[in-house]
């Protein structure tokens, strides 16, 4: 872009093909990394030539064994080295990891060093509304240290009586969305957190919000401070000022308006307007300097393929009516009500209610009951967009299918779909692989499950599941087939607590769903 101009104008090596009338770069890692911060990315032909292969961050490792119960992969002992020797002469890390690389992990390990030997006490991590329950299973699933946590959901009374009782010799853990976050700053600063972990902290990149106004203060009050994202960066370089702001406002200042002056180029109207980019090689060596990258492409050591489960916490009224139809076969909707005269509909009503959306009796049009996981997805997909990958979406029924299809035009989110009453199947697999800007294929999990590749993405995410082994795998193979060259990634969206749970376990380990529905189907409903 032309207001890049002087940016490039900096990079050695560079000169101007006048009979192309473009700008031409010496292939380098330093380079590519410096262009990314103006949003360029490279073709799939240089991305071979051109990865990142981490510099080997080869520092012996003079800490202590991490405590967690699996054996990290070589990407994570690296950045568990790298974040403990960086902490040694201050106090941020950013790990700047993609979807997929287990970035939850390593923050498990690096807070267990932290706890055992800098003292480390209090904990407070805050992410997306979406993911809040991750956090909880992560914990569980690899601490291998005493912790006691609390989710901060319910009321906002709820919320603020958790700070009392968030005291003791553990390790004490507080996991909270960004929206509640800058509500309770005042809780928060009382109860003083000495590690502070900002998840997907792209949702901070606006200096101005009340939530990274929250996070700036907290942020210089803590002893320790983590951001985790694969993008930093998601429009402008100018997105890293308000993340470092909040893990040390000593690397680029407290003021945006001194930083943008320092890096950005104003011109047009009134002199208002940013028309370029400068001092770019400078802004990169300063990210770098507490940042450690870990592209999904790189991590070698990472299996073909990684399986992620989000459980999904209802909304209460939603929980509520679960209950309702698993206790009493029978629920009351906004305009209608709902009945399971057998264990089949029963189990066929839950998992409807756990996906957001049950047909009345009456009228048989569908009604929304929560909305939870449709806000997870968008969570994923925006996620994945920023690091300009596709998405597949499988669903079950199609009313889930016509809701995230609304979300997607409301988002102006290109999209292909196929579900039963779908024609043009073709065409819609053809434009999902080959048009640029159609970023999310929609499929229904009985139509889409055979015969049909979309190695475009190497991301499935599965909003919900039938009860059919064969669907799951099928269905899997859409994206991890001949053709893909990447590592592929699914995600589950699991209700918490519901027969989500039971479908999902069942189907990883190759169960056989019919008998459990013929033979023990109160393990299901109960």
């Amino acid at each position: 872009c032309y207001q890049y101009r002087e940016s490039i104008k900096e990079i050695e090596g560079r000169f101007y093909d006048a009979d192309e009338k473009c700008w031409v770069i010496p292939l380098t890692v330093h380079n590519a990394s410096t262009l990314s911060l103006l949003g360029a990315s490279l073709d799939e032909s240089l991305k071979e030539l051109a990865k990142t292969a981490r510099v080997a961050f080869v520092s012996r490792c003079e800490h202590r064994k991490p405590r967690v119960k699996a054996k990290l992969f070589a990407h994570q002992q690296d950045a568990y080295v790298f974040a403990l020797d960086t902490f040694e002469k201050g106090k941020a890390v950013a790990l700047l990891a993609d979807m997929g690389t287990g970035k939850s992990m390593m923050t498990i390990a690096i807070t267990g060093t932290l706890e055992a030997d800098k003292g480390v006490k209090k904990m407070l991590v805050v992410c997306p509304k979406s993911i809040v329950g991750v956090w909880e299973d992560e914990f569980r699933k690899f601490a291998d240290y005493r912790y006691a946590l609390t989710v901060l959901d319910g009321t906002m009374e709820k919320k603020r009586s958790s700070f009392n009782y968030m005291q003791g010799a553990a390790l004490q853990i507080i996991v909270v969305n960004y929206e509640s976050c800058w509500r309770l700053e005042t809780e928060i600063s009382k109860w003083n957190p000495d590690l502070i972990v900002c998840d997907e902290s792209s949702k901070i990149k606006t200096p101005s919000a009340s939530q990274s106004k929250a996070l700036h203060r907290l942020g210089r009050q803590s002893k320790y401070n983590i951001i985790l994202t694969g993008t930093p960066i998601t429009g402008s370089p100018l997105d890293i000022f308000s993340q470092y702001k909040f893990l040390d406002d000593s690397i680029f200042g407290t003021s945006f308006y001194l930083f943008r002056n320092r890096y950005a180029i104003l011109g047009g109207y009134q002199n208002r307007m940013i028309v370029g980019y400068r001092h770019l090689d400078e802004l990169v060596e300063k990210v770098h300097s507490i940042a450690f990258r870990i592209k999904i492409e790189d991590a070698v050591d990472l299996p073909p393929f990684i399986d992620e489960t989000r459980a999904i916490t209802l909304e209460p009224k939603a929980q509520s009516l679960y209950r309702m139809l698993e206790q009493d076969c029978y629920a009351e909707l906004a305009n209608g009500e709902v009945t399971a005269r057998n264990v089949l509909t029963q189990l066929l009503r839950l998992a409807q209610c756990t996906g957001g959306f049950i047909r009345d009796d009456i009228k048989g049009e569908a009604q929304q009951v929560s909305g939870a996981k449709l806000d997870a997805l968008e969570d994923i997909i925006d996620t994945c967009l920023d690091e300009e990958k596709k998405v597949v979406v499988f669903a079950r029924f199609v009313p889930e299918i016509e809701a995230i299809a609304a979300m997607l035009k409301k988002k102006k989110i290109g999209y292909a779909q196929i579900y039963g009453a779908t024609t043009d199947r073709a065409d819609q697999v053809k434009k999902f692989q080959e048009d640029p800007e159609i970023k999310v294929f929609i499929g229904q999990l009985q139509t889409t499950g055979m015969g049909l590749t979309l190695t475009a993405a190497n991301v499935a995410v599965f909003y919900s599941l039938d009860f059919s082994y064969a669907n799951y795998e099928q269905s899997r193979a859409r994206i991890h087939r001949i053709g893909q060259k990447q590592k592929c990634l699914y995600i589950h969206l699991v209700g918490k607590g519901t027969v989500d749970e039971k479908i999902l376990n069942a189907l990883k380990h190759k169960g056989d769903i019919a008998k459990i529905m013929v033979d023990d189907w109160r393990s299901l409903l109960s």
